[in-house]
């Protein structure tokens, strides 16, 4: 196993894959766990210096069911598939995840009128324990809804997860079960081969007998550098307000909209980190780096969340961010394979994609073996147990008995996230340390809280530089 993220890549023998999976992101990184299971030399290749740097770590950070999916699409399989993998695997791992339940909510007659349809939408999906709720019964759940609520669809079973922890869990399992991983090793040619193809990189020469793309935004670019034009990624941008952790009191469930022809639209949910976050927007643009937030968009979202919770907007937003989704003009995923190619695509993963992440893992396993890969027989992968950020769960500050076994799990250096030194150590030593103060944030909460970093900031990054490789 190993991690890089500088130098020359090696040569020869070294440097030859029975599978390269380009992208890593939770859906790149969840497919290289899976081969990870399997005697196969594996390596994943991101062009970002950090695993989870692109569309993973800004998305609404929900473990949907998928009762509102379309029936019968691979979406709604894979979703499905991958809501009970992903929930066991994060009870495995230490994953935070809250079932907190939604509320689908109806705030005119045309929507409650949509409400039954939906429930019947969601049994053709699987999932039969929704219940329609009176306003009176809406009111007991969610007191502080705005006050046009006419009633609402509960779908049980649905929950907030951290999408950072699962995308680092994936990829650290990965590593530890024997894929290279190559960061800062952005793909710019490929020349087809038999039996390897070449992946031209700026830190040298790959060669993969198999090729996965999970580029997310540029699956469509990448599978142009091997000869495929098979659908165009439209970059829609999703911007989000997160309120601070004096709001968390205000809402009980995730809740959603009636949907819409650009998504889910917009929702209020509590997260895992203790806030409440506001969003997302739908917004299609034609640049792929366009992930700043605007003053109209925040306006617009803060005057949705003063109709569906009105006391939300007397409270402080600690962050604003902005994530971009991969639309590519269906709504289905764009999983396929190239025999001919040796060669699987995974594009058109959407805002479902962390849910699905394992069920699309085992799904291109499949599809790998379509192409001829010969995955030999399981084996069984290292064993992970990740750091909680979770509030709803023990975190360190408050573990007397880890304290006494190391102090510096008891010494606070980002107080508003209640971060500690130790976990900021062991974070900037683990198998996958970060590639810069983002990265240590989303792998302790450190910077993140309503400061946004100025009181802990120059702390934070003296041990960034006493532990780490500098700002990478």
């Amino acid at each position: 196993m190993s991690v890089s993220r500088s130098g020359p890549l090696p040569v020869g023998a070294a440097a030859e894959y029975d599978v390269v999976v380009v992208g890593a992101g939770v859906v790149g990184s969840a497919i290289a766990r899976t081969l990870a299971g399997h005697p196969l030399r594996v390596a994943l290749v991101e062009a970002a210096n950090d695993v989870g740097d692109g569309t993973s770590k800004a998305n609404t950070a929900i473990l949907h069911t998928g009762f509102d999916a379309t029936p019968g699409t691979l979406e709604a399989r894979l979703v499905r598939e991958g809501h009970r993998l992903l929930s066991a695997y994060a009870r495995e791992t230490g994953i935070p995840v809250e079932p907190v339940g939604a509320l689908l909510v109806a705030w005119d007659e045309q929507q409650r009128a949509a409400l039954p349809r939906l429930a019947e939408k969601a049994a053709r999906n699987g999932h039969r324990t929704t219940r329609m709720l009176s306003a009176g019964e809406l009111r007991l759940r969610e007191p502080h809804l705005g006050p046009d609520a006419l009633a609402a669809l509960e779908v049980p079973g649905e929950a907030v997860i951290c999408p950072w922890t699962t995308t680092l869990a994936y990829a650290t399992q990965a590593v530890r079960s024997g894929v290279d991983l190559h960061l800062a090793c952005r793909v710019e040619k490929v020349r087809p081969g038999d039996p390897y193809h070449r992946l031209v990189t700026r830190r040298g020469v790959l060669r993969a007998r198999h090729l996965v793309n999970a580029c997310g935004l540029h699956a469509d670019a990448f599978d142009a550098l091997v000869g495929r034009e098979d659908f165009t990624v439209t970059p829609r941008r999703g911007q989000l307000l997160v309120f601070d952790k004096f709001a968390r009191d205000l809402v009980r469930h995730v809740l959603l909209p009636v949907p819409g022809p650009l998504g889910k639209g917009v929702l209020v949910a509590p997260t895992v980190y203790g806030n409440v976050m506001l969003g997302p927007t739908a917004e299609d643009l034609t640049d792929k780096t366009a992930t700043g937030t605007t003053a109209e968009g925040l306006a617009g979202l803060r005057e949705q969340g003063g109709r569906i919770l009105p006391a939300l907007l007397d409270e402080e937003v600690t962050a604003v961010y902005a994530g971009l989704r991969a639309a590519t003009g269906q709504e289905d995923y764009r999983i396929a394979a190239h025999p001919e190619l040796r060669y699987v695509t995974v594009g058109g993963i959407r805002s479902t994609g962390l849910t699905a992440s394992l069920g699309i893992a085992e799904h291109v396993r499949g599809l790998l073996a379509d192409c001829g890969l010969d995955t030999g027989p399981e084996r069984p992968r290292a064993r992970v147990r990740m750091p909680n950020l979770g509030e709803a769960f023990p975190r360190p500050y408050r573990d007397a008995r880890l304290i006494a076994r190391d102090p510096e799990f008891g010494e606070i250096v980002c107080h508003c996230e209640r971060v500690t030194r130790g976990e900021i150590r062991a974070a900037l030593t683990s198998t996958i340390p970060p590639g810069g103060l983002d990265g240590l944030r989303r792998r302790t909460r450190a910077r993140g809280g309503r400061c946004q970093g100025q009181h802990c900031g120059a702390e934070v990054r003296a041990l960034f530089e006493e532990y780490g490789e500098g700002d990478r």
